[in-house]
C-alpha cells in the first residue's frame, strides 16, 4: 500500500501495481495493437499496390506511428489512464496525486515506451520497475505517473460465533471497563480463526485468553465453562453494552431536540411584563405577533374600532335610524386607575 499526500494535504491510499500483472497489460495491449496494425499494413499494400516504392515506405512509417504509438497514446487520453490490457488486469494509470491523467502524461508515456519496451523488448521497463520502489517504468517517472490497482479483492471479514445458548446474559454483571482494546482484539481475532488451528493449540491460546481476560475484570472464569464458550459469551456482552449505548444515545438526542423545539413557542408566548409603561408593553406585544407571524392590534386601535361599530350599531335600520342613546360616562365621573403615565 502506497500513501500518496495530494496538494489538499489528503493523504490517498493506493496499491501499486506490481511487474507481472503490468507486464500481462502491456502483452495484452501490445497483441491488440499488433492485430490492428497488421490488418491496416493488408489494406495499405492491397490499396496502394500502384504507388511508387518511396511512398509506400512513407505510408508504412506513418502507420507504425499511428498504431503503435499514436492510437496507445489516444486511448490512454480518451480513457484517463485504462488501456485495454489495463482493463483486463485491472489497472489504471493515474498522476502523482492521484488524479487523472491527461494528454500530456499519456504522450510522455507513449514516447518513451517506444524506447523502454518496443525498441528493447521491455528489458528497461522490466529493470525500471524492479528498481523503483513503486514499480514505475521510465515512462512514469518522466511523466509523473503511477499505475495502480483498481480491482482489489475484498478481504472476508471474520464472523465471531455465538456463545451457547446457556451462557446468554450470563454476564451481564461483569466490568469490562478495564479491558484493554489489544485483548479484546486478540480475542476476536481467535473466536475468527479458531476453527482453522490445531485443536490443542486452539484450547491453549483459549485459556491464556480466558485468563487474561477474567484477570482485567476481576471475576474467575465459571467452573465448567469452556474457554472459547467464555470468551464468545462476554464478547456478545460487549457488544449488546454497545449497541444499548448507542440507540440511547440517538434517543437522547432525539429527545432534547423536541424539548428544545417545544420549548421554543412557549417563550415566544411568554407574556409581556404587566407593570411596564404602556409603550414598553406595546412593543412587546408587537414583538410577539412578529414572531407569530400573525399582526396584533394595538389597544387604542381595538378601542376605535369599537367606537366605529358602536356608531354604526345606533344608526343601523334595527333601530330605525335613530341613534342610540349614549350611556358613556363623562371622563371627569370615570374613576382613576391611579395608574401615573411616565414623564
Amino acid at each position: 500500500m502506497s500513501e500518496l499526500v495530494t496538494g489538499e494535504a489528503v493523504a490517498l491510499e493506493l496499491r501499486p501495481a506490481r511487474l507481472p500483472s503490468r507486464a500481462l497489460a502491456v502483452l495484452l495491449d501490445l497483441v491488440a495493437a499488433m492485430a490492428v496494425y497488421i490488418v491496416v499494413t493488408v489494406a495499405l499494400v492491397v490499396s496502394t499496390a500502384s504507388l511508387d516504392e518511396a511512398a509506400q515506405t512513407a505510408l508504412s512509417i506513418a502507420t507504425f506511428v499511428l498504431v503503435l504509438v499514436g492510437a496507445p497514446i489516444a486511448v490512454e487520453t480518451l480513457s484517463h489512464g485504462r488501456s485495454l490490457g489495463k482493463m483486463a488486469c485491472g489497472l489504471r494509470v493515474v498522476r502523482d496525486d492521484g488524479g487523472p491523467i491527461r494528454f500530456r502524461h499519456a504522450l510522455v508515456r507513449g514516447l518513451i515506451g517506444v524506447i523502454e519496451i518496443l525498441m528493447t523488448f521491455g528489458v528497461v521497463a522490466c529493470v525500471a520497475s524492479f528498481v523503483s520502489a513503486r514499480g514505475r517504468r521510465l515512462g512514469d517517472v518522466f511523466a509523473g505517473t503511477l499505475v495502480v490497482r483498481e480491482r482489489i479483492p475484498v478481504a472476508r471479514t471474520g464472523f465471531v460465533p455465538p456463545p451457547p445458548p446457556w451462557l446468554a446474559g450470563r454476564f451481564s454483571g461483569l466490568d469490562l471497563s478495564a479491558v484493554p482494546d489489544g485483548l479484546w482484539l486478540a480475542v476476536r481475532q481467535y473466536l475468527t480463526r479458531m476453527q482453522q488451528l490445531d485443536p490443542q493449540v486452539g484450547r491453549s491460546m483459549a485459556e491464556r485468553l480466558a485468563s487474561g481476560l477474567a484477570e482485567r475484570t476481576g471475576a474467575p472464569v465459571p467452573q465448567g465453562v469452556p474457554a472459547a464458550a467464555y470468551l464468545a459469551a462476554v464478547v456478545q456482552e460487549r457488544q449488546a453494552r454497545e449497541a444499548r449505548r448507542a440507540f440511547v444515545s440517538v434517543r437522547g438526542d432525539g429527545a432534547a431536540s423536541a424539548a428544545t423545539s417545544a420549548a421554543t413557542p412557549a417563550e415566544v408566548r411568554a407574556p409581556a411584563d404587566v407593570h411596564a409603561p404602556a409603550d414598553v408593553r406595546a412593543s412587546a406585544v408587537d414583538e410577539v405577533g412578529a414572531a407569530h407571524g400573525s399582526p396584533v392590534v394595538p389597544h387604542g386601535a381595538v378601542s376605535g374600532a369599537s367606537e366605529t361599530t358602536a356608531a354604526t350599531e345606533a344608526t343601523s335600520p334595527v333601530t330605525g335610524g335613530r341613534p342610540a342613546e349614549s350611556h358613556e360616562v363623562p371622563v371627569g365621573d370615570r374613576p382613576g386607575t391611579g395608574f401615573v403615565p411616565p414623564a
